[in-house]
């Protein structure tokens, strides 16, 4: 769970606890800590979102002159005091983040343009993460789009990579088309982001996916919808997800595999075309070639299933029953153990 931090200590009164802000009344309106204590009531992982450009600083968006884009609009040669300020500024807000909210497990840090290399824009970032892994061990950094020993995985965004990468990655994509909430944006089908999620494990990676909420703070009911579509989803198929890692040929025709990292179970999970609802009678894995005694199952069906050998792979046969009645769409997971 990635959430951006809005509250600004002492230096900004662009706050979500401002006294221009009507929420700032509520019994909650700390709502990184209330979301934070939610997740971590149920063991969730915490991944804490910051900006590092802010353009509603002073000292990086100064009002003396006009900002033409995104970065820095002064020299920062020339005003060096003001871009010590707003390191000042930045050290304090991360800092606020690692010692105000309890355990936190990430820090994803965007706005790659902020680098030494791109107008000497140095936040000191050995600073910020030193400060941050000593209230916070193990804190995994990610300096997106940056390279270096600060960007721990890599985030492509809105795309999947064509193969594996030999490092960690994260695919970052939205539901709908857009990251923040959009009246009547056109969400992705619960079948594509299926596939979209078995495709990226498959090569090893990790899917982060966004849904934007609208102004008071709820989820859209079609992003809800979604969200219960692909739980029931992971609720038969999680075992081919979960835990596993990648194994070649990664992806064949309509078959993408998985390994799991403990038991090697291998799991080839069939994807649908748009037009089928319901699994084929029998699918060729060509790539397995199964030692004597070896079993084929399938996930949401109890039992072991036939199967052929057939040139170089295995021709499996699925049962009438499943394939008439299938316990869930999109796709379905072969296990081969």
């Amino acid at each position: 769970m990635f959430i951006h931090q809005t509250v600004r200590r002492n230096r900004s009164e662009f706050k979500i606890t401002s006294k221009e802000c009507p929420y700032h009344t509520a019994e909650k309106a700390d709502v990184l800590k209330e979301i934070y204590r939610a997740f971590g009531e149920r063991d969730f992982m915490i991944g804490a979102y910051f900006s590092k450009p802010d353009w509603n600083s002073p000292y990086y968006w100064s009002e003396r002159w006009q900002h033409g884009d995104r970065n820095v609009n002064y020299k920062i040669k020339e005003h060096p005091w003001m871009w010590e300020k707003f390191c000042n500024f930045t050290f304090n807000q991360v800092k606020e983040l690692m010692t105000g909210y309890g355990p936190v497990d990430i820090l994803w840090l965007d706005g790659g343009w902020v680098a030494p290399e791109n107008r000497g824009q140095d936040i000191g970032l050995d600073k910020i993460i030193d400060m941050a892994r000593g209230y916070q061990p193990g804190l995994i950094a990610v300096d997106r789009w940056v390279g270096g020993k600060y960007e721990n995985y890599r985030t492509p965004e809105q795309k999947i990579p064509e193969k594996p990468w030999d490092y960690p990655w994260e695919t970052c994509m939205t539901m709908a088309n857009q990251w923040s909430y959009l009246p009547g944006d056109k969400y992705k089908s619960t079948r594509e982001l299926v596939h979209n999620l078995v495709d990226i494990v498959s090569k090893g990676g990790n899917f982060l996916l966004n849904v934007g909420v609208d102004g008071n703070g709820e989820i859209p009911p079609e992003g809800i919808k979604i969200m219960k579509e692909l739980g029931a989803w992971m609720k038969i198929n999680g075992e081919a997800i979960y835990e596993t890692r990648p194994i070649a040929p990664y992806k064949e025709a309509k078959i993408c595999y998985t390994r799991h990292k403990s038991n090697g179970k291998i799991y080839a999970i069939y994807l649908n075309d748009e037009d089928e609802p319901n699994p084929p009678s029998r699918i060729m894995l060509y790539c397995i070639k199964p030692e004597k005694g070896t079993k084929v199952s399938l996930l949401g069906y109890k039992g072991n299933l036939n199967y052929k050998r057939v040139g170089n792979g295995i021709l499996v046969t699925l049962p009438a029953s499943f394939v008439k009645n299938p316990p869930c769409g999109h796709a379905w997971s072969l296990c081969i153990f």
